[in-house]
Formats: C-alpha cells, sequence, structure tokens
C-alpha cells in the first residue's frame, strides 16, 4: 500500500519519503497543474490554466487528511488541492528519471531469415482475436517486421486486417497503392528493376510510420524481397564505429521528391539516424533513389560521404538483411522508419507481380497496442 512517512517543504517543491524508503521532490508548479480539479471530467483536457499563477506559488498548508490524500491549500487563489497517493507515486519524475530505460525494440540480423516462423502470423487469427491482433502489433512494435499469411487475394481486401487497426494514412500516391509494372513509371516500384534497401517518402517531414505490401500475386521470375533492421546496423556503428556513427546523427541530410506527376515540390532535411529523448533509436532516413544533392558544408562533405557510403554498404550486407518471397495472399507489414526494404528485378514477361499497398501513421500502431494491453 502507498503511504507516506515523511514530508519536508522546500525552495520550490514538496519532498517526500514514502513508507517503502524511496524519496520523491514534487515540484509546486507541476502540483498546481496537475491538481485533480485541473482536468475536465468528460473531455479529460486541463482547463486549469498555470500561466495565471505566479511562479512563486507555494503550499500555505500541506498534510496527509483522514482520507489518506495529500491536501495542499495553496499561497494563491484561495484553492485546496486533494491528490490519491498512488496517482503520485504511479506518476512520480523523480522516480521515473532514476529508473534505467529499457529499449522496446529487439533488434535482429540475418539469423532471423533461418526463423521466419516467428514473425508470421495468420489473417484470420487478427481478424478473429484480440490476442492475435496484439501479436501482430507486438511484432510491429518490437521486431519491427511482421508477415501476415493467408489473407484475401481480391483487390483491397487488407482493409479489413488493417481497420482491426485503425485507420489507414492517404498520400497522393492513393490507397491502396499498385506495385505493378507500368509505361512511363513516376516511382521505381512501378517497374521490374531491383530495389535497393530503402525507405518510402523519405521527403515527408513526416514519414509513414508503417508500411503494408499486400501480395496479391507474385508469378513472375525474380521479385523476392529483401528488409534490413537499420536500427540494428546503427547499433553496430555506435558501438563499433563512432565517428561515422556521429555523423550520421548530426549531419541532416536532403532528401527531394521527384514524382514528375506531381504539382508539388517536396523536400526535406533530416539525418540519416534521429535519436529519442532516451538515446534510443527514432527514426532512419535511407533512400539512395531520392537523397537530393547536398549541400552541406564543404569542410564536412567527404566525412559525410563517408558516413552515407559505410551505412548503405552496411544496411546491404548480408550480416544484416534478410531475403525472402511473398506468397499470395502475404501482407508484409514493417515500420517504414526503421526496417529498409527492397526486391530483386523480376521478369514482366515471365508471370504477373501484383503488390498493394498501404501506409498507417506510427502513433496507431502504438495506440492499438497500449489500449489493447491495459
Amino acid at each position: 500500500m502507498t503511504l507516506i512517512s515523511k514530508i519536508e517543504k522546500n525552495s520550490s517543491y514538496l519532498k517526500i519519503v514514502w513508507n517503502d524508503g524511496e524519496e520523491s521532490k514534487f515540484n509546486y508548479l507541476w502540483l498546481r497543474d496537475n491538481c485533480p480539479t485541473a482536468h475536465d471530467k468528460d473531455s479529460r483536457h486541463r482547463m486549469f490554466n498555470i500561466l495565471e499563477v505566479s511562479n512563486k506559488i507555494n503550499p500555505k498548508k500541506y498534510n496527509v487528511n483522514s482520507e489518506g490524500k495529500l491536501e495542499i491549500e495553496w499561497s494563491e487563489g484561495e484553492h485546496t488541492s486533494y491528490y490519491d497517493l498512488s496517482w503520485l507515486r504511479e506518476n512520480c519524475y523523480t522516480l521515473k528519471n532514476k529508473k534505467k530505460y529499457v529499449s522496446p525494440y529487439e533488434l535482429w540480423d540475418n539469423s532471423l531469415e533461418k526463423n521466419l516462423k516467428s514473425i508470421q502470423i495468420e489473417h484470420d487469427e487478427i481478424i478473429n482475436s484480440d490476442e492475435g491482433l496484439i501479436k501482430w502489433l507486438e511484432l510491429l512494435h518490437h521486431k519491427g517486421i511482421a508477415i501476415v499469411q493467408n489473407a484475401p487475394t481480391k483487390k483491397e481486401s487488407a482493409f479489413k486486417v488493417l481497420n482491426r487497426i485503425s485507420h489507414t494514412r492517404e498520400t497522393f500516391f492513393k490507397t491502396p497503392f499498385e506495385v505493378i509494372n507500368i509505361p512511363k513509371p513516376n516511382n521505381s516500384a512501378y517497374t521490374a528493376h531491383a530495389l535497393r534497401n530503402h525507405m518510402d517518402l523519405p521527403w515527408f517531414e513526416n514519414p509513414p510510420g508503417y508500411q503494408f505490401l499486400h501480395c496479391l500475386i507474385n508469378d513472375a521470375e525474380g521479385g523476392d524481397s529483401s528488409a534490413v533492421d537499420a536500427f540494428a546496423v546503427s547499433d553496430y556503428l555506435r558501438k563499433n564505429e563512432k565517428e561515422i556513427f556521429e555523423t550520421l546523427v548530426n549531419v541532416p541530410l536532403k532528401f527531394r521528391d521527384k514524382d514528375y506527376t506531381q504539382e508539388s515540390h517536396r523536400s526535406f532535411y533530416a539525418p540519416a539516424i534521429s535519436l529519442t529523448k532516451d538515446g534510443d533509436y527514432n527514426d532512419i532516413r535511407f533512400s539512395v533513389a531520392t537523397m537530393d544533392a547536398l549541400d552541406c558544408h564543404p569542410d564536412i562533405m567527404h566525412t559525410v560521404y563517408k558516413a552515407h557510403h559505410r551505412f548503405g554498404n552496411l544496411l546491404h550486407d548480408d550480416k544484416f538483411q534478410i531475403r525472402f518471397r511473398l506468397e499470395a495472399g502475404d501482407i508484409f507489414s514493417f515500420n517504414n522508419r526503421r526496417l529498409l526494404h527492397g526486391r530483386t528485378a523480376f521478369n514482366p514477361n515471365s508471370g504477373h507481380r501484383h503488390l498493394q499497398g498501404y501506409y498507417m501513421d506510427r502513433d496507431e500502431i502504438i495506440g492499438r497496442l497500449n489500449f489493447l494491453k491495459k
């Protein structure tokens, strides 16, 4: 049971000693901002405006009351707040910041190719049970990759299973986009050429978080898929080639949309590797095909190209990448800002190859998983 054994008033915070010996510091502005009455009970939005109190606000009186709540009478605004102790403990930022960060990502290399079963899941299992949906979402979040098997192969038939997660993200490629060989293509995906490992749409400020490639038919010679965990490659560089890693994290590269059908010029600067507030991997931007002419400072251009060259070659190294063949009814699902994907060339005269593609924002995958687990 959460209990307080001692409270001490300091210059800008209350120091609380818990009955298990842990100590918390609760800043006065933070406490006032998070008073239980601050939020509207229906919308749950904060209605209280912290900007209307002075930054000298402090507890005039404080104690644990007869209901076991921390009671604070404030020096301003004739207001008293009542805090549930378990809420305070759960949201204590002192303890959260002391805790060692554990990454949710399970990094992988080419050994995954021998164990593709571990990332496969049946379409009907996802459709018919929350357990199946959770399994799919966990693969997508933790490993960044999953192959849904035995999905229907009618056009647009992936919507049903994708909507078990949430809505898809629309782009100018439309939803779904057709991955087929077409005359006068506006994207190399719409050819029979090999595609190097890449992310989609790196020239968007916020590229789609996840991509789903639904295989309707794959009877042509060639057209085998490749994938690489770019977080694992980044981690290798972080541990073994620090100068290369630091360049990839710190120098923004320029990407540009070169689609001749568009009446819009999209370009964006971003480093090849970006990190989260915890120093974990946030996303990877890599696409040889859509990187624009770089305009880094002349003194670092060679260093930047050296890092880009090294990273790109590791992203295609057989130590890291896996190869597999999509069959009709497979949905290749992956984190577009972690996992790079590619394919070998195929012979369009030897048979049909038709995939339909869908995008979804990363918030939808993580948000849905959190909801189902809680």
